[in-house]
């Protein structure tokens, strides 16, 4: 009797198909964030100029991703276990200004 209902719950699961035929790639090495009550904004884009003493900077920005405060958490615990799988195998990574 357990086999059978472990069946009809694998038969009934969800599947999820993932349509990458419209997706793009950008790299980015600068993300900000805002929010509001109903929404988080990623901002993505690229800092080109590397030149140490600059009193400014010009970001290029390329994508703004928009989420609500739910799959906001769920991107934040994601990105938190990858770091953390990341970290595991290869050291713990040192962000500019950082004390250890």
């Amino acid at each position: 009797m357990a086999e059978a209902n472990n069946k009809k719950t694998e038969d009934q699961a969800t599947r999820i198909r993932w349509d990458d035929s419209n997706m793009r790639s950008t790299y980015a090495n600068v993300c900000n964030v805002a929010s509001t009550r109903e929404e988080v904004t990623l901002l993505f884009g690229t800092n080109q100029s590397w030149h140490t003493g600059q009193k400014e900077l010009t970001v290029g920005l390329s994508d703004r991703i928009i989420l609500n405060p739910y799959a906001a958490k769920r991107l934040s615990i994601l990105l938190n276990n990858v770091v953390g799988e990341y970290e595991s195998r290869f050291g713990e990574i040192g962000l500019d200004g950082e004390k250890k």
